[in-house]
């Protein structure tokens, strides 16, 4: 027992003595092979220490800055949405890499509940989608907790899938945000440039935000609506090549609080979809009534333009008319009148019982 320990310990300390060694070898050859890296300004010109084998320039990093601006947007909707707007959120998750996702809301919980959703999500601006008979489609933006907040009904939404538009932008770079002039004129549509601004422009030194900028949204009010569209920037000549996605935001109000409260604005020349689809309804029977009557007064006309023609007098000369008979009167039954075969049937009747007889 006693020299199966020797054993054990001459082992060990034979094992720590290689590793020891190892060791020494390795840190030997990394500090021949190190070289020293160094930042140099921008406005230095290059020394000549940068020029020796052991010592490396590099760039400094283009996002050395800080993520101050630390907005998230919450962008979901409630139940009942169809493949269009799933896409469509879809395609401004992307676009927006500062947005989070949540679960989709159930249709019973009030819209008051969102602000607690964005407070759980640490989230501080909010794009809500609103899905309304299977066929309509509401967009709220907001400033959770404390407002304001706006309401549109979103028409003519196209996706990044559908349109197969030859633009392209990188993944997670910041965009350029273009305003109408018309933006800066009225009250109601200074506040929604804040709002856009804030909701749709990514801040800078994002996490996974890129140090670019290749692509523009424009939101132009025409028709008394807001137009979204996204161009990518071509770097040759500048120009702009549509990438998608767009939609078309009919403004319904806004709100002096989140999801609520007290109306800062009501659009005047907003119309229901509701109502919309009855007056399309009442177009509808009204042209069948007029068609109606057309037919009606087109049929009055055939009778009138019928010619009325003259009887000629000459048609009755040839006419005899018929001798008149006595009438007369039958009080009594007439007899059963026997048909051509009952009658040749009783004649044959006859004959066969004369025969039998022997009479015949």
């Amino acid at each position: 027992a006693a020299r199966g320990k020797k054993r054990v310990a001459e082992r060990s300390s034979e094992i720590k003595t290689k590793r020891a060694k190892l060791k020494q070898n390795k840190t030997s050859q990394a500090v021949k092979n190190t070289k020293k890296v160094t930042f140099p300004a921008e406005n230095e010109e290059k020394t000549e220490s940068c020029e020796l084998s052991n010592i490396i320039s590099v760039p400094p990093p283009v996002s050395a800055g800080k993520w101050k601006n630390k907005e998230r947007v919450l962008v979901f909707s409630s139940r009942g949405i169809n493949f269009r707007t799933r896409h469509l959120m879809k395609d401004l998750k992307t676009l927006m890499p500062h947005s989070k996702a949540d679960t989709k809301m159930d249709r019973k919980d009030k819209l008051f509940v969102v602000n607690e959703v964005c407070e759980i999500k640490n989230c501080n601006k909010c794009i809500f989608f609103e899905a309304k008979k299977k066929q309509d489609l509401y967009m709220w933006i907001s400033n959770a907790p404390h407002g304001p907040s706006a309401k549109f009904l979103v028409q003519n939404v196209h996706t990044l899938a559908e349109l197969k538009m030859t633009g392209n932008c990188l993944k997670g770079s910041r965009p350029l945000l273009s305003f109408d002039p018309k933006f800066d004129k009225e009250p109601e549509y200074a506040l929604l440039k804040e709002l856009f601004t804030q909701i749709f422009s990514t801040p800078q030194y994002h996490p996974k935000s890129q140090p670019f900028v290749d692509h523009v949204f424009t939101f132009t009010i025409a028709d008394n609506r807001i137009w979204f569209r996204n161009y990518q920037i071509i770097e040759e000549d500048a120009s702009l090549v549509e990438i998608g996605p767009r939609f078309v935001l009919n403004p319904i109000k806004i709100f002096q609080g989140s999801f609520g409260g007290p109306t800062l604005y009501e659009n005047p020349h907003f119309q229901s979809p509701n109502m919309h689809r009855r007056v399309i309804r009442l177009a509808m029977a009204a042209k069948q009534k007029e068609k109606l009557l057309v037919k009606e007064v087109r049929k009055e006309k055939q009778k009138e333009e019928q010619e009325v023609m003259m009887p000629d007098v000459t048609d009755d000369v040839f006419v005899t008319p018929a001798e008149q008979k006595p009438l007369h009167i039958d009080r009594e039954a007439p007899e059963p009148q026997m048909t051509k075969k009952k009658l040749k049937l009783t004649e044959l009747k006859k004959k066969i019982r004369m025969k039998r007889k022997g009479l015949r």
